[in-house]
């Protein structure tokens, strides 16, 4: 099932040349209205009128988030104030937040990109969607929202919280996809269990659509288990858009990018030279319809691949694979990089261990240590110091042989690890700090 047939099938060729002269209007709108691209086209000696080819591109400057914090709030704007239609921003736990504008023509696109997400679980303007993202500056909600507006679902505006209310809106109402964080749809189905619910066949819910941070294989299959549905990944940033970038069909082959409102490709991060399709690097994206806020070669520090290979749902717009990992939150344990999601597939292959964890990170003279604190599942006897001495010893053994480093484990009473309601902390660096 397709949202819009006409573009998701359309033939390679022919979307290379819509692609081409919308990345053309992007580089001028960009070199025309943000003084960061001109300065920086000027200082790379490249102009708009330079892309004669897509490949081209690799001749552009990039962009990072830093420059969006450098021109905090509205220096990377191309549109003034009566033509943005919203703003929203990051956080700025990590730093200076990033701001980003959209017109109403940016925000009519998002919800068309994600609305192809719904019907890849195969949604309709027949079907009921609760977003149980988080509403605000966080793209995800209001992402979601639009998309079931597009495709005129009937929205339930949930929001993160409250997860006994959300398990009620699902049976009461007959939700059929529910939108929200993984950790947040484990919380929730866990939390149906609780109840007394059996989600998977008391409840309508037939698709989830699932983004917003790392999500292990084994995480994936005991969500879409517990819930009874077909998992899609969702894949964006609110630097480009927000959720609906790249979107995974039932093939479970990637996700299908949104092609005709970006241009992929993957650098090595080290060299930055432009790799071919099916290497791994950092994803980089440049936006082809943007008009406020345009970004040309956008470094995600998002590591995965691009797969181009036909998929058997018929769409014909390149896939990206599942996130590896990103290069900004690598850890780096006795000179081996390592990523948290790596952590959690080892973990997941453990049934006596539940799928909560932190990773605590602290110094041992020069080197990084780390603990990992996982939960026992409720039936696990915790009190039983063979079994559980048993446990961590394959458990060590198992992060041992995948990772190639040895990390500390602590093991702690179920439930006590924090849950969250929206992004899950998975990582607490206090490496900064005196031990």
């Amino acid at each position: 099932m397709y949202f819009q047939p006409e573009i998701e099938t359309m033939p390679r060729e022919e979307l290379r040349k819509l692609q081409l002269e919308r990345m053309r209007e992007s580089l001028r709108n960009a070199y025309e209205n943000v003084p960061l691209y001109r300065e920086r086209f000027d200082a790379a000696g490249v102009t708009p009128d330079d892309l004669e080819s897509l490949e081209d591109i690799a001749k552009f400057p990039f962009v990072v988030k830093q420059d969006m914090r450098d021109n905090y709030p509205f220096g990377m704007f191309a549109r003034e104030n009566a033509d943005v239609a919203r703003i929203h921003a990051s956080s700025g736990t990590t730093g200076q937040a990033t701001v980003v504008g959209h017109t109403a023509n940016d925000l009519a696109n998002w919800g068309d990109c994600f609305a192809r997400g719904i019907a890849m679980v195969g949604g309709d303007e027949n079907s009921t969607i609760q977003v149980s993202y988080g509403y605000g500056l966080f793209t995800g909600g209001l992402g979601a929202h639009a998309g079931g507006e597009a495709m005129g679902c009937t929205v339930i505006p949930t929001s993160s919280g409250n997860t006994k209310r959300q398990v009620q809106m699902l049976k009461d109402c007959k939700t059929d996809i529910l939108a929200c964080t993984p950790s947040y749809a484990l919380l929730i189905a866990d939390t149906a269990i609780e109840m007394g619910y059996d989600p998977a066949t008391e409840f309508q819910i037939s698709g989830g659509i699932f983004g917003a941070e790392p999500c292990s294989e084994n995480m994936r299959q005991e969500i879409a288990d517990k819930l009874g549905i077909q998992y899609c990944d969702a894949y964006g940033l609110s630097e480009i858009m927000g959720p609906g970038v790249a979107m995974e069909c039932a093939e479970r082959g990637g996700l299908h990018i949104a092609e005709d409102q970006f241009y992929c490709e993957i650098i090595d991060p080290e060299t930055l030279e432009v790799l071919p399709d099916g290497e791994v690097g950092e994803l980089v994206i440049t936006t082809l319809t943007r008009e406020c806020s345009p970004m040309i070669r956008y470094r995600t520090r998002d590591v995965t691949t691009i797969n181009a290979e036909p998929c058997a749902c018929g769409r014909t717009h390149r896939k990206i694979g599942r996130l590896l990992g990103r290069t900004d939150d690598m850890l780096i344990i006795r000179g081996v990089n390592v990523f948290p999601s790596q952590i959690e597939q080892v973990i997941t292959e453990f049934p006596e261990i539940a799928t909560q964890y932190q990773i605590i990170l602290t110094m041992n003279g020069p080197l990084d240590h780390v603990e990992l604190q996982v939960e026992t599942e409720p039936d696990f006897p915790i009190d039983e110091v063979r079994r559980l001495e048993d446990l961590r010893n394959r458990l060590a053994a198992a992060l041992k042989s995948n990772l190639q480093v040895a990390v500390d484990i602590k093991f702690v009473e179920p439930k006590t690890i924090a849950r969250s309601e929206g992004k899950a902390k998975r990582v607490i660096d206090l490496r900064g700090e005196n031990q």
